[in-house]
């Protein structure tokens, strides 16, 4: 199993696509970097040499910004929205949806799957 920015990726998988497992590498960056790195795309973790992984690995830390780096900075900024004050931090304080979606109706991932409605949650009594 092969190791890249902290995180092990699957041998059965062509690297294209394993390396969409790394947080902030999805398709279009991972075929940047095989591009970068030289490397085929459509081969299989398994069949990489040390010298390609060592490539990829470099071009990865050396171009992109990933795994715990970009947590990191994705989080301060959603703290500096909140104590700016702006209406998006005190949206993501709430826990509601930011960019300007409904939520009289949707908005269930944001908002947990709780329906408010006067009949929500009543059971029905079975009557004999």
């Amino acid at each position: 199993m092969a190791r890249i920015a902290g995180v092990t990726i699957p041998d059965n998988k062509k690297i294209s696509i394993a390396l969409t497992y790394v947080f902030g590498v999805g398709h279009t960056r991972a075929s940047t970097i095989m591009l970068s790195a030289k490397v085929n795309g459509d081969k299989r973790t398994s069949q990489l040499s040390n010298e390609e992984l060592g490539r990829i690995r470099e071009v990865i830390e050396k171009d992109y910004r990933v795994e715990g780096d970009l947590r990191r900075d994705i989080a301060a900024n959603i703290k500096r929205l909140k104590d700016a004050g702006a209406y998006r931090g005190l949206r993501h304080a709430k826990g509601l949806p930011v960019h300007g979606q409904r939520t009289k109706t949707n908005s269930r991932t944001r908002r947990g799957n709780v329906r408010r409605t006067a009949t929500s949650g009543k059971r029905t009594v079975d009557k004999k």
